[in-house]
């Protein structure tokens, strides 16, 4: 296809993520917010640190403290790069880079479309499907990893590609290597990535016999191993200089939940394998049976754009013996077995539909090629003609438009995504301030970033535990305030919304909009 189509295909990428920028001023939830302050540190030059904490399971034990121990850095590097190339620390500076690279993924896709079947229809058609992504549409233009991912993602499968052409080819294998290493940086689940690649190295082992066998896969997986490497390696070196391991103390706890909320537990080494086998099997498998159910209908929904779904599936049979297609569902079923069966919890929560944008553009790849396919057996069946395929087809556009109109609709206006639970903190710190608090006082508070972005405080978040929870990490980081949202009253301390002044240990300041605002005793 000619750079003019795809010039067009980014420009028309451009309008959806722009518009939906203008009626969402703020982060809106915790991950963006997170990744939106993350950038803040850097562009500022306090570097990975962070003055707020958004979980314990790191077991830090004061403020500021190393940053991104549970979530990679990528999207706050990003952030950073927007705001120091605009000049100004604004939520509107960080996301321009994120709006850039929604809009890139759209000819991404095409190309990656135009590669499977060398059709331009077809591959403009992919374009137009990654623009109207239905689920993903609220989130590509923030400051998260989904457009990070689905741009690494399709340009590992233009990269596997061009390797299916020629396997000999080292610079492709030192190019999957570069970009598993770029999705790792993104997110922990990245890491499956080079998996895959090594995966890829010994399917097309066997199709180069040429080379010996051995030889091929020795060399091949070191020079992939080199591209991760030239990306991961700084931040490995950063992980064992502040914590003594590679990987960040804040992730492999997660393992031993019993339910979402105990990722906000304190103290963190209540996690364990002890206190996990203590739950019983039953419950190990009840837990893991409702993630079963919610991943299962993320893949339906978020990954296979609802009306998208039957014509991917179709398309992933027809294709079936494509090695790329091959390596795309494994991917998916590695994914969805880890965010099932081993952090079931996070998994359905959004991890899973998280880590599955690295698939999208191949998704959206193989959605037209099984609608044309279903179409070419039934017109084998004397049913339908061009104009047929052609009324198919913008029918499927169509839907999948109305479709992300809803979903946006939904996440901006219904669900207040708009403007984020954030709006209250201003409030919330304004009576804090009438009530003596100093500048350099921590607030725990359900969304700490969120608090430190609106107020510049430090801030940590409400633990998992109760009451005591709350005082103990009240004590632990000199903490004296607590902002408590209804959302944010668990069962045991909801006592302190229903009954506000009753409890002696926290002395009650007032309320903003239904927020409880507390000083602990």
């Amino acid at each position: 296809m000619s750079f003019r189509t795809y010039l067009i295909l980014f420009l028309s990428g451009l309008i959806l993520p722009v518009i939906i920028a203008q009626f969402q001023p703020v982060p809106g939830y915790l991950d963006s917010a997170y990744y939106f302050a993350g950038g803040i540190q850097l562009v500022e030059g306090r570097g990975f640190t962070e003055p707020y904490l958004w979980n314990y399971l790191d077991g830090t034990t004061s403020l500021p403290h190393p940053s991104h121990t549970y979530w990679m850095p990528l999207a706050s590097i990003v952030s950073a790069f927007g705001m120091w190339l605009l000049g100004q620390t604004t939520y509107a500076a960080a996301r321009i880079p994120f709006i850039l690279l929604a809009a890139l993924v759209v000819p991404l896709t095409a190309h990656l479309a135009y590669r499977f079947t060398q059709k331009r229809d077809l591959a403009v058609l992919s374009a137009l499907l990654a623009i109207f992504s239905v689920y993903h549409a609220p989130f590509v233009g923030v400051t998260d990893n989904f457009s990070l991912f689905m741009l690494f993602g399709g340009s590992y499968f233009i990269f596997a590609t061009n390797l299916l052409e020629d396997p000999t080819r080292m610079r492709n294998w030192f190019l999957l290597g570069l970009v598993s290493g770029f999705l790792a940086l993104s997110r922990s689940d990245g890491l499956l990535w080079l998996g895959m690649t090594f995966l890829f190295i010994l399917f097309r082992a066997r199709q180069s016999p040429q080379i010996p066998i051995f030889r091929f896969i020795i060399r091949n997986s070191l020079i992939a191993l080199l591209g991760f490497l030239l990306v991961m390696a700084p931040w490995y070196a950063r992980n064992y200089l502040a914590f003594g391991s590679l990987m960040a103390p804040g992730g492999s706890r997660a393992l031993w939940l019993d339910n979402y909320d105990q990722t906000f537990i304190y103290p963190p080494g209540q996690l364990s394998m002890e206190s996990f086998l203590a739950l019983g099997w039953a419950e190990i498998l009840s837990d893991r049976m409702w993630a079963l159910g919610s991943n299962l209908m993320s893949g339906f929904a978020a990954h296979g754009g609802i009306i998208l779904f039957p014509f991917i599936v179709a398309g992933v049979i027809y294709y079936r013996k494509d090695e790329r297609i091959q390596l795309g569902v494994i991917a998916w079923l590695i994914l969805f077995f880890v965010m099932t069966f081993l952090f079931p919890f996070a998994g359905a929560r959004g991890a899973f539909f998280h880590a599955g944008a690295a698939l999208q553009p191949l998704w959206w790849t193989l959605a037209p090629l099984g609608l044309d396919e279903i179409l070419l057996s039934l017109r084998k069946r004397n049913w339908g003609n061009d104009q047929t395929k052609f009324i198919f087809r913008s029918a499927l556009v169509m839907i999948v438009a109305m479709l992300t109109a809803y979903v946006v609709y939904l996440r901006l206006f219904t669900l207040g995504w708009g403007e984020g639970e954030e709006k209250n903190y201003p409030a919330a710190e304004r009576l804090l301030l009438e009530n003596g608090i100093q500048s350099d006082d921590i607030v725990i508070v359900a969304n700490a970033p969120a608090y430190y972005l609106e107020t510049g405080r430090a801030a940590i978040s409400i633990p998992y535990g109760g009451i005591e929870a709350i005082r103990a990490v009240s004590r632990q980081f000199n903490a004296d305030y607590l902002v408590l949202e209804p959302s944010a009253a668990l069962p045991q301390i909801k006592s302190l919304m229903e009954n506000p002044q009753e409890n002696q240990d926290f002395i009650f300041l007032g309320e903003v909009n239904g927020v409880h605002i507390f000083q602990v005793e």
